[in-house]
């Protein structure tokens, strides 16, 4: 290479739409931009690559894991990703096989790097070992992925098989205890499997990267962009620190060039929020003078732990696809991506958010690059998106009974769409900054990629922030950011003690790695990192310091910011400690320019839909909205001053049938509220079950206690909550309730309850001094205890209601603003924990006062009869999503216009439950009748009405699957539910219940389900098993197998139907609790034979490591989960317990039972029906595809993790 080419210097930010490319080049000018398509086949091989040409010219894994634990991966933590998905899809695996490896070591004597004491039960067998990968690699793999238990702490076992691997001539080995030294498996697992699956196709990729330049890059220093933000060499860059490696660009560039240091407000610097949005999603971030880190997230539905800057993504960019279904304005998921695109990149590509934007006139055509159409030499069409629109408009008119729509324009249509899309960006960044305990209105917003400028005003007006910053190069700031980032070196361990020597080792080997890449000692600065957590949780926050006096002052100041609390008189424990060493760089040049109007910017006049559109150094536009005043910096940056203009409710009226644009707007706004709730009641609880099990729910209701909308949280909740409010609505009457007043249940039988753990506290929302509420607010939380004859309020062998804790009907939490904790604790007086339980119900109260203010909110900013309408609106929707679907239903099945389909299904004690659903097409309607469902039982596995009412509209919602309804009291409302008084589901106010809401739910759904010939039976069952002593008490469910239905096969080892809570991490496990985790695995075979088969139930074994109480509650020990149209049923399960004498026993479904140190219990799960002959003619094609491909997940990072964890409670 000469001496000239290696005077340019490119950093490149290669993204799922575009490739972005800032290059500092010899001359006057000093830098280049290019955008490039990221994926164009036909034109080069080769984005990044192509784009340094273009400026030059112009200037498969096998997994070693446990014996015993080879399909901890594949199982996770055993919850589903989408609760109202029957076919249920995993995301895909990276490895191609397991070779399980006999080794074991145990949390016990020998002392590992954190200072817990391990003993090495067996040592791996090298030489059976040997023979096992030698046959893995006669096939051909070449990379390795290390996962054993407890690698964290004791890696010797790792490390021998890793060498062994490296001997045999394995190209690549991953080591967990190298990828990532921290606690929990099952994500350390994922990220080792994603490290061994993404380095050697980085590698192979750099190599021939290199390759393409005459000189090669001997000479030259290449540095790659981690996830942390951080640069990194070539020679040191892994898979696992790539993941976010484009984003985290954007984040430093936006940081060094839109926070600014010294500008202050409310005596702070002004923090900045990030807005990255590129072609398939958008990222959202937050700069406050420091990097936010998280070491666990979720990636393409897979959890991850690596550095990471917290950066979250949702599934709306310029490429998003624009849909009208169900009477709603969709965008997104779905993306157009690169190839073929949106309409206007003339590849016959979809409708997307850019072709509305180019229709708009908000993007200019001629100002963008000609790199477009199947010889990329033209420009963007305005002419195709157009006539989409048209055509959209005219599907819209015809569908729609609101005369607005009849009346919508092509245009309207499309910025409508643009509305919606804003509405879908705004949610996250709420939740980020809510779950986090700050206030968004007092941030600034950066907004760059190529579609976030064309937003910027406008999402910062519906968050109400004041500030906007658009850097000049904000359309390839990711790529610009690499240019301004500092190389990093970090080192981790897991630790206990010695804190001071740690740090110092781990400070020498990260400053070791940079002085070898040329940094000197002055030039290279220290961060020191504790992991901390309260004893007794498991909600640890990475905290920094610069004396070590410093780490429990910055733990507790941030645990009080995020929480509101501090857990007094608990020790902090300590689980990693982390050193970022960063090699620093001068500072970037900021030229200044003599003319208050770049030469790189162009001011375009528009109408009244904006005050300008400019263009900055042509590889970004940005639209001012009205009230936006637009100042132009020396520099040639833009700043915004935002105002809020004229109300966006203005003109919206309540009268007649919806405008689709803003039922589409409500559905988000009102979620969103939903959403928020969750935010300050995890933030302000105190409990395990709430705070870090996030067993909670939260959703608004019209004024006769009707749902709306709930965030999707636990699905026994979602029918059951409105119950429970319409109880209280009928039992204060119209002149009971004031402002102020606050209320709280959880009777199951009388009130809406589910069981008596779950109290649900509802507030009333009172509007403009109203004398009535206007609408309600509410939240059902899971306590610890609520009293009765077990620890946990869940006795498996209760007899009676009195039995499983205290009972409130309707009582008055908050009278007229006032606590009424006296009261509440006479009620609760037989807890075990009353403070827990008063510090609950507290943040229960303080999330429904969030709700309460944003309703208000929402009500000035469109009016009382507005925000009613859309409630009402909202519910009709799903409403005619339920009644279109159960007409179909009954002209498929061929039903007479009158026509009843019947299912039944036996508990194992025999009890019947029976249904018939009589469908009248005339009237779009449905009866759902129980009649004939045995008795009330002697047990507890009595089901209150409310929990059947959760059974019917899960069930529902399953049925409409095509339509991404909101689940809100419209999809009851075409349906009557009779259920016989003193049955199974309708017991008396004294039965117990605590059974029926975890396992005759369960058997209801699959009856229903059954009824519409949907699918095959599931596990049925949630297999609870507690165990405990006086000292501690664990509780977990455990997955097993998923019927099978109509063109899939069931998915095995997960969570179905009514419940999906995670399962505890085995690691967490053994460290916390007297067990050790044995086996954790599918269970071969135990699905039902058929055309499709049933999934698999899965084996878990415990062993004992103390005497212990031990109950188990589980279901299908006698019936076998049926099959369906000639489907083969599933297997039962079992209950084994194997004492260390050798003598095995069965413990049948339900019981409890003393166990001493030393024995083990078994349980096999149930696995799921198949469906259809297994004689079928077309099985062999069958039995060569998957269930279903798992869906592209676009969206990421810690608020979807917080997502999943309140799904997955």
């Amino acid at each position: 290479m000469t001496q000239a080419k290696r005077d340019f210097g490119f950093s490149i930010d290669r993204g799922g739409t575009f490739t972005d490319v800032y290059a500092t080049v010899p001359g006057p000018k000093k830098f280049r931009l290019l955008k490039l398509l990221s994926e164009d086949p036909d034109n080069y091989p080769d984005a990044p690559r192509e784009g340094i040409r273009r400026i030059l010219e112009a200037i498969v894994l096998p997994l070693p894991s446990m014996q015993g634990f080879r399909d901890l991966l594949l199982i996770g933590n055993q919850s589903r990703r989408h609760i109202f998905d029957l076919v249920i899809a995993r995301p895909e695996l990276l490895y191609e096989e397991v070779v399980e490896v006999d080794e074991r070591v145990v949390l016990i004597k020998t002392v590992g790097v954190t200072g817990e004491r391990v003993r090495v039960l067996r040592r791996p067998d090298v030489a059976a070992l040997r023979e096992q990968l030698s046959a893995v690699l006669a096939r051909g793999v070449s990379s390795l992925a290390v996962v054993f238990l407890h690698s964290y702490t004791y890696a010797a076992h790792e490390r021998a098989v890793g060498d062994l691997a490296r001997d045999m001539g394995f190209a690549h080995v991953s080591l967990s205890s190298e990828v990532m030294p921290m606690v929990k498996a099952v994500p350390r697992g994922y990220t080792t499997a994603a490290d061994a699956y993404l380095t050697p196709i980085i590698t192979q990729y750099l190599a021939s990267f290199r390759a393409g330049f005459d000189a090669g890059f001997d000479d030259i220093q290449t540095l790659f962009m981690q996830s942390d933000g951080g640069l990194t060499p070539m020679s040191q860059f892994r898979g696992s620190r790539a993941i976010l490696s484009g984003p985290a660009g954007g984040v430093v560039g936006y940081a060094a060039t839109a926070f600014d240091a010294s500008g202050r407000r409310h005596g702070q610097p002004q923090p900045v929020i990030g807005l990255d949005m590129g072609g398939t999603s958008s990222d959202v971030s937050r700069y406050a003078g420091t990097y936010e880190h998280v070491f666990e997230t979720v990636t393409a539905g897979i959890t991850l732990q690596s550095p990471q800057l917290d950066i979250n993504t949702v599934a709306a960019g310029g490429g998003s696809r624009l849909f009208y279904r169900g009477g709603l304005f969709s965008v997104g998921p779905e993306s157009a991506g690169a190839h073929p695109g949106p309409i206007c990149y003339r590849k016959g590509g979809y409708l997307a958010v850019t072709d509305a934007n180019v229709f708009l006139g908000r993007i200019i055509p001629k100002y963008f690059p000609h790199i477009f159409g199947p010889r990329e030499d033209q420009a963007l069409d305005a002419e195709g998106p157009g006539a989409a629109f048209a055509a959209l408009a005219a599907e819209v008119q015809g569908t729609s009974a609101s005369a607005a729509a009849a009346a919508m324009a092509p245009e309207e249509v499309a910025h409508g769409f643009l509305r919606v899309a804003i509405e879908a960006m705004c949610r996250p960044i709420r939740n980020l900054t809510t779950m986090k305990g700050y206030d968004i209105t007092t941030h600034a917003l950066a907004c760059f990629g190529g579609a976030g400028p064309q937003f910027c005003c406008a999402i910062a007006q519906s968050l109400g922030v004041s500030t906007i910053k658009v850097h000049r190069m904000s359309g390839v700031l990711s790529a610009y950011g690499l240019s301004l980032a500092d190389v990093v070196a970090e080192q981790q361990e897991g630790t206990y003690a010695a804190l001071q020597e740690r740090l110092k080792r781990l400070d020498d080997r990260a400053t070791n790695d940079l002085l070898k890449q040329g940094f000197d000692l002055e030039h290279i600065q220290h961060h020191h990192y504790l992991n901390l957590r309260f004893s007794g949780t498991d909600t640890s926050l990475m905290s920094e310091a610069s004396a070590p006096d410093g780490f429990l002052r910055a733990f507790l100041a941030q645990y009080q910011r995020e929480f509101g609390f501090l857990l007094e008189g608990r020790d902090v424990l300590v689980d990693d400690a982390r050193v970022r060493a960063v090699g620093t760089r001068a500072p970037a040049e900021r030229p200044k320019r003599s003319t208050p109007l770049s030469p790189g910017i162009r001011a375009i006049p528009r109408a009244s839909l904006t005050r300008m559109v400019p263009q900055l150094q042509d590889v970004s536009t940005v639209v001012i909205e009205p009230a936006c005043e637009a100042a132009i910096t020396p520099e040639g940056d833009i700043t915004v001053a935002v105002g809020q203009g004229r109300g966006r409710g203005a003109g919206l009226k309540a009268g007649g049938p919806p405008d689709p644009i803003y039922l589409s707007i409500f559905a988000h706004r009102f979620m969103g509220i939903a959403e928020q709730m969750g935010r300050t009641l995890q933030r302000t609880s105190i409990s395990v079950n709430i705070k870090e099990r996030l067993d909670f729910s939260c959703a608004l209701f019209d004024a006769a206690g009707g749902l709306v909308a709930n965030a999707p949280h636990l699905p026994v909740h979602l029918g059951a909550m409105q119950e429970a409010v319409k109880y209280q609505v009928k039992h204060w009457g119209a002149d009971g309730l004031r402002f102020g007043d606050v209320l709280v249940s959880n009777h199951p039988q009388l009130a809406g309850g589910s069981h008596l753990p779950d109290i649900t506290v509802i507030t009333p929302v009172f509007v403009d001094n109203g004398a009535k509420p206007s609408f309600f607010v509410a939240s059902r939380g899971h306590h610890a205890d609520v009293g009765g004859i077990a620890p946990g309020s869940m006795p498996p062998l209760s007899k009676s209601l009195a039995e499983e804790g205290a009972a409130i009907v309707a009582f008055k939490l908050v009278e007229g603003g006032v606590f009424n904790e006296q009261g509440i604790s006479k009620l609760l007086e037989g807890t075990r924990n009353l403070a827990d339980n008063l510090s609950d119900l507290r943040a229960q109260v303080a999330a429904n006062t969030r709700g309460t203010k944003l309703m208000q909110d929402l009500t000035d900013e469109y009016g009382l009869d507005v925000i009613q309408a859309y409630m009402g609106h909202i519910q009709d929707n799903a409403e005619r999503a339920v009644r279109d679907m159960l007409v179909a239903f009954s002209l498929s099945q061929g039903l007479p216009e009158v026509g009843t389909v019947t299912a039944e299904d036996f508990l194992d004690d025999g009890t019947r439950i029976a249904l018939a659903v009589t469908i009248d097409r005339k009237t779009c309607s449905a009866t759902f009748d129980f009649t004939g469902t045995g008795p009330e039982v002697y047990g507890n596995l009595n089901a209150p009405p409310a929990v059947t009412a959760s059974a019917v509209i899960y069930s529902l919602r399953c049925l409409v699957p095509d339509v991404d309804i909101p689940l809100n009291q419209g999809c009851l409302t075409p349906v009557n539910i009779i259920i016989p008084q003193g049955s199974l589901l309708s017991p008396c106010a004294e039965a117990a219940v605590v059974g029926g809401n975890v396992l005759t739910s369960q058997r209801v759904t699959d009856v229903i389900l059954k009824a519409f010939r949907a699918c095959a039976a599931s596990q049925g069952c949630m297999n609870n098993l507690t165990l405990g002593d006086a000292t501690m008490g664990y509780y977990e469910t455990i997955a097993g197998g998923a019927g099978a239905g109509p063109g899939w096969h069931g998915c095995s080892g997960v969570h179905t139907h009514m419940t999906n809570t995670r399962i505890t991490d085995p690691e967490i496990l053994e460290r916390r609790y007297p067990l050790l985790l044995l086996k954790f695995a599918l269970r071969p075979d135990s699905g039902g034979t058929g055309q499709y088969k049933g999934g698999d139930g899965v084996e878990r074994e415990l062993m004992f490591r103390k005497d212990l109480v031990v109950s188990i509650l589980s279901e299908r020990r006698a019936f076998q989960p049926y099959g369906l149209s000639g489907g083969g049923p599933g297997a039962r399960g079992k209950n084994l317990l194997r004492y260390r004498t050798g003598r095995v026993i069965s413990l049948g479904g339900k019981n409890t039972i003393s166990v001493k140190e030393g024995d083990r219990l078994t349980i096999l799960t149930p696995g799921g029906g198949g469906y259809g002959s297994p004689d079928s003619p077309d099985v062999e094609a069958v039995a060569t595809k998957l269930a279903a491909a798992a869906p592209v997940e676009h969206s990421a990072g810690s608020v979807l993790l917080y997502q999943l964890a309140q799904e997955q409670a």
